[in-house]
């Protein structure tokens, strides 16, 4: 019997409590590994996280304070961060208290950095092929990130040494959300499904699972705590609506094509895209179309949605970087990068930067669609930057050099042409 099968039995033993709406409390068979509880002295768990994936649990990639570099130069590159072929969105760079920045890799390592480039600390999850896609979320002085061998991992800020695993199904490629001693994440299994998780953010313990998602949920999750929601997309195109934090299964809305990207919410509503080439935007009460955008190709980029301006920001296979009036999805304006956008663009206080498959880093005026500049990479450029108070960071997958080589198992692989993580400043200082 494999795991996925083995799990579902579990589930069958537990289903009497999960239909009556019990958290019921459940670990997967043999999943939680605990290398070490989080000790928290006494002090009650945060209600929000200190970093988390596109600013919070809406996902909006809104940095209304934010300012970028008017003359922008690489001041400095860390390599071998990226170095695998997969072609989904990769990790982003967070900060954390301090201004130290913590970024994973597909290849398995996650890294915290100074704003200088100096390593504080490199750990790793366990072997996998993928290694980690998903964005950290950090509370309490804890950095949690699911990986590519299925498991949800937390990791000490301060030392990198790692607390517990959690084994919740085969495969992790979406961003954890915190909230009130509460990891939330989207889970997949080989054989397509998948499900939606709440774990213990102390313990790693199962709190909570639905099974209902199928396909592989690669997107993450949003939770909207005003509208009561917890919304998430599926490779079976379908966008799944719980409540929250009661989490009683609510909705689906159907697309007909996968739903990749992660989901933002404001103002009662979610956005996101399909591949079915439109980006949507559905009622969190109860899962209808309110309006819908068609693009000349897939979305898997996650919007951003900037309520202040009543605007969306959200890229496209077409190559698009596309700004919708949030109302009603008319199109204000689009900049052509050259390239495929898969990622997330944030946006700050008169720029939204956002990268593409031309493997730049861009940066355009918010009013306009203008670009104001472009930092190139070695490779296609996925991730959604992070902008703070004096840099932009941005990771990048590997050249194709690179991979060529890698592939041909060539010991001369140029490291400089591996993925890696770019500090942006201004050249005026």
């Amino acid at each position: 019997m494999d795991e996925r099968q083995s799990r579902r039995a579990f589930l069958g033993a537990a289903g009497a409590a999960i239909a009556t709406g019990l958290a019921g409390c459940v670990a997967a068979p043999g999943g939680t590994e605990v290398g070490g509880r989080i000790e928290t002295d006494g002090e009650p768990l945060s209600e929000t996280a200190t970093a988390e994936f596109r600013g919070g649990l809406q996902r909006r990639g809104v940095y209304p304070e934010a300012t970028i570099p008017t003359d922008p130069e690489v001041d400095w590159t860390i390599w071998e961060v990226n170095t695998g072929d997969h072609t989904a969105a990769k990790a982003s760079p967070v900060e954390v208290p301090g201004g130290d920045i913590v970024v994973p890799g597909d290849n398995g390592e996650i890294r915290r950095v100074t704003p200088a480039g100096e390593e504080v600390w490199r750990s790793s999850v366990d072997p996998t092929s993928r290694g980690v896609h998903g964005t950290p979320a950090v509370a309490n002085g804890v950095v949690y990130v699911g990986a590519y061998d299925g498991a949800l991992y937390a990791f000490d800020l301060e030392s990198g040494e790692r607390y517990w695993r959690s084994k919740l199904g085969d495969a992790i490629g979406s961003s954890p959300g915190y909230h009130d001693g509460t990891v939330y994440i989207a889970v997949e299994y080989h054989d397509p499904s998948g499900a939606m998780f709440a774990v213990d953010a102390v313990t790693g313990d199962v709190t909570w699972e639905d099974q209902r998602v199928t396909d592989h949920p690669h997107s993450t999750a949003a939770i909207d705590r005003e509208a009561g929601r917890l919304v998430v997309g599926s490779n079976d195109g379908s966008l799944y609506g719980w409540s929250y934090p009661g989490l009683e299964y609510l909705w689906t809305f159907p697309t007909g094509e996968e739903i990749k990207g992660p989901i933002a919410t404001a103002d009662g509503s979610a956005v996101f895209g399909s591949w079915d080439r439109t980006v949507y935007r559905v009622s969190l009460d109860d899962g209808t179309e309110e309006w819908s955008f068609e693009t000349d190709d897939l979305v898997m980029s996650g919007p951003s949605i900037e309520v202040e301006t009543g605007t969306v920001y959200v890229g496209s296979h077409d190559s698009h970087l596309y700004a919708l009036a949030f109302e009603d999805g008319a199109e204000r304006w689009s900049f052509d990068t050259g390239g495929s956008i898969i990622g997330c663009p944030t946006v700050t206080s008169e720029h939204v930067v956002v990268g593409a498959y031309d493997d730049t880093c861009y940066a355009v005026e918010k009013a306009s669609g203008d670009e104001v500049w472009s930092v190139e990479g070695v490779g296609v450029v996925t991730c959604a930057p992070l902008v703070t108070d004096d840099a932009v960071y941005f990771t990048d997958r590997a050249a194709t050099s690179y991979l060529d080589a890698k592939a041909a198992d060539d010991r001369d692989a140029d490291p400089e042409e591996s993925g890696g993580l770019y500090r942006i400043v201004d050249a005026d200082g």
